[in-house]
């Protein structure tokens, strides 16, 4: 019996084997027909000459390209040699916006020894809990317009325009910033539904295109400029000149990302790239960006500054020259201070990598500016470019920042895995991308905890390092408690690099 039952069941599998091998030789002959086709149309095309001299396997070359950044950062690349930002930063981001332990184990990873490193000088007595005081908060634009702002964080969100994000990344963000008490800044995108429906404090960005503020002609309209500034929760006005991503070119936002809703915000049409001019027609010199300033102030009554990467420095003279001789109340209320290193947004390589100075050499350079021309109580300074750990924040405190701004670090906190695909509508992480079906990765009620957690864990380890160096709190901090590394291995204090600052705030 159990002879005929295997006999039966032979039978019955024998067909079954014959159609799977029979598929089996179908599939691999499919699979030579195409390699010898890939080989012919290698051998004939005339474009590539890897394919050419190497057909069919030249075309691993693309592919590995291609996965390569992905292999490097998962599992060749040790933890502080990635750019722009290496795992270890990405990790402490990551840490604090899930409120996990931030703390590591076993000595610092960092390289301490490479010239500008900062290091901070701690005191022998070191300032006790008991003695501590809260970050004092500061008042923009006090005596000089209606409504001036008293913002209290020192750590706060840069521009990042809906369009270059997507809709949950900026409810996620409103919601978050109103969670954590900090301001959230609109970008050159115009002001969305979804920046005001988290309730948080508003930065309205005015760029070169003056989205979301221009007439049917492309001009400021200053209808518009009072709709926005009835808003309660817009609290300031920013004229972007430059950013670090491409200073001297305007925002690029590519027409795969002009969605409806994008171009109805903005004033343009669906579908097409929307390319900002590279600067503001009306403002051609130093008295044209004091006119802008003193008109947008005027019609909206509240702060207004501008946005500025810093290269040449000659004009800064001239700048700060010409405020002394209109009076005080000419000045900008602040200076948004950007990084010549780049942001997320789509920008050519050679403006990207080689043009406008880095924050660790312009920060200093822009303070004691305004310090020669006795500026510094009236011009509130806010920086912005790469700091987003709070040593960066701290070094930019030391510098004489009164606030700093940051747009990448929110990314990593709202799950940013620095893809590099935020030129593209393809973020795997839903944050700048338009794809419906990309986007239901990202909860916005989640990641808004997040950013919270985030930017109050940023704000408790910068009064940390404050109490390092025996100052009640972070606003304490001067030049004096930074020391930086030079050519020789030796650091010095980073006031006597910059001697000019005051020692005390």
């Amino acid at each position: 019996m159990k002879a005929e039952g295997m006999r039966e069941m032979l039978e019955t599998a024998t067909p079954i084997l014959e159609a799977l091998s029979t598929l089996f030789v179908f599939i691999v002959g499919l699979f030579a027909l195409l390699i010898v086709i890939v080989f012919i149309y290698d051998m004939s095309q005339r474009k590539n000459a890897v394919l050419r001299n190497y057909p069919v396997v030249g075309h691993f070359r693309s592919i590995f390209s291609s996965l390569g950044e992905f292999f490097r950062q998962y599992f060749f690349a040790m933890d502080r040699e990635e750019m722009p930002f290496n795992r270890a930063e990405r990790d402490w981001v990551h840490k604090a916006a899930n409120n996990t332990d931030t703390t590591v184990a076993f000595g610092s990873t960092k390289n301490l020894s490479p010239v500008n490193t900062a290091i901070f000088a701690n005191c022998p007595f070191p300032t006790l809990d008991k003695d501590a005081s809260e970050t004092r908060p500061i008042t923009i634009g006090k005596g000089f317009c209606q409504k001036p702002y008293t913002a209290k964080s020192l750590f706060n969100i840069s521009g990042m325009s809906f369009g270059a994000i997507s809709k949950p990344a900026v409810l996620a963000l409103s919601n978050g910033a109103a969670m954590a008490g900090c301001w959230y800044n609109t970008g050159e995108g115009g002001l969305s539904p979804y920046h005001l429906e988290g309730g948080a404090d508003i930065v309205f960005q005015i760029g070169t295109a003056k989205y979301g503020v221009r007439d049917q002609q492309g001009n400021l309209s200053d209808e518009k400029l009072i709709e926005i500034a009835k808003y309660e929760q817009v609290k300031m006005f920013e004229i972007k000149m430059s950013q670090g991503a491409k200073p001297g070119k305007g925002g690029i936002l590519p027409g795969a990302k002009v969605t409806s809703e994008i171009a109805q915000i903005r004033g343009i049409s669906l579908g097409g790239d929307s390319i900002s001019p590279n600067r503001h027609i009306e403002i051609s010199n130093v008295k044209d960006l004091l006119n802008m300033i003193n008109h947008v102030r005027e019609v909206t009554g509240k702060p207004t500054g501008f946005k500025s990467v810093v290269g040449a420095t000659d004009w800064l003279d001239d700048f700060f020259q010409e405020i002394n001789k209109q009076g005080e109340a000419s000045a900008p209320d602040f200076i948004t201070l950007d990084s010549g290193d780049g942001g997320t947004g789509a920008a050519p390589m050679p403006l990207l990598d080689n043009v406008g100075l880095p924050i660790k050499e312009t920060l200093p350079l822009l303070v004691d500016k305004l310090i020669q021309y006795n500026l510094k109580e009236r011009v509130k300074v806010i920086t912005s470019g790469k700091l987003i750990t709070p040593s960066e924040v701290a070094w930019a405190l030391c510098a004489g920042a009164d606030f700093i701004t940051s747009a990448r670090g929110f990314m990593f906190s709202i799950g940013c895995i620095q893809a590099l695909k935020c030129n593209k509508n393809t973020c795997p992480t839903g944050i700048t991308t338009h794809n419906k079906r990309l986007q239901k990765g990202l909860d916005p009620k989640s990641k808004a905890t997040k950013v919270a957690n985030y930017v109050h864990n940023m704000n408790h380890a910068v009064e940390v390092i404050a109490h390092s160096c025996g100052v009640s709190e972070p606003r304490k901090l001067n030049r004096n408690h930074v020391r930086i590394v030079q050519n020789n291995g030796r650091s010095i204090p980073m006031s006597e690099l910059y001697p000019m600052q005051h020692l005390g705030k």
